[in-house]
């Protein structure tokens, strides 16, 4: 790692509050995944430096996070400055989308949600802390998982779903699970034909992925210092690897 990118992480750290965080308003998904990643002699919501970590396993500390990342930093790099530290994240390949009635139980409709999502989606939350991933006591494990989406019609809430409010997630089963130790496993999220110089019009049409992907993960690379800007192609920036 080298010295500005450590430089950077640093300014990040501050002292934790003397609060933690208990089970009682554990979501579904949350508590079904660390049920899933638990071993035999692990503890689960164990105190680490005022703060409750999800798994505690041979003075590892191991924090599921299921939505975002900006959530959980300030926890984060408190913690990697003592212990190992594994950030777990789940990412639905598939999702089943569940519409309940009123009572939270009866099943009005079910069916498979078309949006398509895959391994470049952990650029969305890894933009609210790239530079952790060149720390060396942090880790990152992506779990490419099937999910039950459960929403139930509340005419107040959710206009953009006409109505219809998430109430809870569930896993389905886990596919594949990937693992990111230091920056440079990052650049494997970059398409293999991708020229010496290119823009994020290039990786989006690659991959292919939206823009707004493509320049998410161009910003994780730059801030690990792991591609550099060459130049320009009309109003885009041109990059190439470090």
């Amino acid at each position: 790692m080298t010295q500005s990118v450590r430089a950077r992480s640093q300014t990040t750290v501050a002292p934790p509050a003397k609060n933690g965080f208990s089970t009682l308003g554990e979501k579904p998904l949350h508590a079904q995944l660390k049920e899933w990643y638990a071993r035999p002699g692990d503890r689960l919501e164990e105190p680490v430096d005022d703060f409750i970590v999800d798994i505690y396993r041979d003075g590892h500390c191991l924090e599921i996070q299921t939505a975002n990342f900006s959530a959980i930093r300030r926890k984060l790099w408190w913690l990697v400055e003592t212990h190992p530290v594994r950030l777990i994240h789940p990412i639905p390949l598939e999702k089943q989308i569940v519409r309940l009635d009123g009572d939270g139980v009866t099943e009005l409709g079910r069916r498979r949600s078309p949006k398509r999502r895959g391994l470049l989606n952990l650029c969305e939350q890894l933009i609210y802390l790239p530079t952790l991933l060149a720390e060396p006591n942090f880790s990152l494990e992506v779990l490419l998982i099937k999910e039950e989406e459960r929403r139930i019609h509340r005419p107040d809430r959710n206009w953009r779903r006409k109505g219809w409010a998430v109430v809870e997630r569930r896993l389905l089963e886990v596919i594949e699970s990937r693992l990111f130790e230091e920056p440079a496993d990052l650049l494997a999220l970059l398409p293999r034909r991708l020229p010496p110089e290119f823009t994020t019009a290039d990786i989006a049409e690659l991959l292919p992925a939206p823009r707004r992907q493509a320049q998410q993960l161009v910003y994780c690379l730059r801030a690990l210092e792991l591609i550099r800007i060459t130049g320009k192609r009309s109003r885009s920036l041109l990059y190439e690897e470090v």
